[in-house]
């Protein structure tokens, strides 16, 4: 069951965050433009998005794994008042990672270390982040592999011997180790059936329902639908719609045109597919980025739609599900 988070004070703050990298030449793309949102303890915000919308880059901003020839703007505030994005790598690696967020990774087999077993691995993290000695790392791996649900009977496999499934549930129980307040999962179901998909947001939701902040990043609305307090929708870089997940996926539904396009195009709903493609972000329009694809779309859309919180569409239904009367 889905929590209420309540008026406690957010675990992240994102206030404007920005990512440009630049390009041979000296051009710039704008990968992610002037996000905004919360985050509180015991909630759990699906940022979706078809790909290449920014979404992973937005995550790795936060992390600060960005490469050398991204710049970020902006502010992303934990609750004590650290700015991730003014932090060096040294404070990220020593502070951050592992111990203040915690990272479920996309394609998990990829980032477990081929050569070890998943025993060894938790071991040597649990010696990084939490200092245990010897004599205590052996019940203290098999306990943090039992938070994952991680069978015991596999911690001496090698990474190349697990399904994807048990792949998945390494990983998480790896980024668990550090007991961090924030769980960020960066396309945690790519690759997996329908079952383990459901196994896994439902084990992501369990932690989140255990007090932790959980940031899930997906194109998966069928997983979002499942495990989200909130949904932040992503379009060409921007977050467009900010909306609670059970008035998003139920009524009135989603307000911004691209929202209600993404849920239409579902084989369980109406299955009718956005048309045209998303803008290159190295050539955006001046005005909205989605207004070649909206039948909404007039002149008013050549002026970018800021965004108020919730909403960054001149065209988008009201709260209420009503259409927007117009002057």
């Amino acid at each position: 069951m889905k929590n209420d988070p309540g008026p406690t004070a957010p675990v992240l703050s994102v206030r404007g965050l920005s990512v440009r990298f630049r390009m041979r030449g000296g051009r710039h793309i704008a990968a992610v433009a002037d996000a905004h949102f919360d985050l509180a303890a015991g909630e759990c915000l699906a940022l979706v998005g078809e790909s290449g919308c920014g979404k992973s880059v937005l995550a790795s901003a936060l992390l600060g794994l960005l490469p050398g020839n991204a710049r970020t703007s902006g502010s992303a505030l934990l609750d004590d008042g650290t700015d991730l994005l003014g932090l060096g790598e040294r404070s990220l690696a020593r502070t951050v990672r592992g111990r203040r967020i915690g990272l479920v990774p996309q394609s998990p087999a990829a980032h477990l270390t081929p050569v070890r077993t998943v025993r060894a691995q938790l071991e040597e993290t649990l010696r990084e982040l939490t200092g245990a000695r010897r004599p205590a790392l052996r019940p203290a791996a098999e306990q943090a592999a039992a938070r994952a649900s991680f069978p015991a009977g596999h911690l001496d496999r090698y990474p190349h011997e697990l399904s994807g499934g048990l792949a998945q549930r390494a990983a998480t129980a790896l980024a668990l180790i550090g007991d961090a307040p924030l769980l960020l999962a960066d396309e945690p179901t790519t690759g997996l059936d329908r079952e383990l998909v459901e196994r896994t947001v439902d084990e992501l939701r369990r932690h989140a329902d255990g007090g932790r902040a959980l940031l899930i990043i997906t194109h998966d609305l069928a997983a979002a639908e499942r495990i989200a307090d909130r949904v932040a929708v992503m379009y060409a870089g921007r977050i467009v719609e900010l909306a609670d997940a059970e008035r998003f996926f139920g009524e009135p539904g989603p307000r911004h045109p691209y929202a209600r396009g993404l849920l239409d195009a579902l084989p369980e709903r109406a299955f009718v597919p956005i048309p045209g493609m998303p803008p290159e972000l190295g050539a955006l329009p001046e005005g909205c980025a989605f207004a070649a694809r909206c039948g909404r779309a007039d002149d008013r859309c050549s002026v970018p739609p800021p965004f108020d919180g919730a909403l960054a569409c001149h065209h988008g239904v009201r709260a209420d599900g009503e259409e927007p009367v117009h002057a």
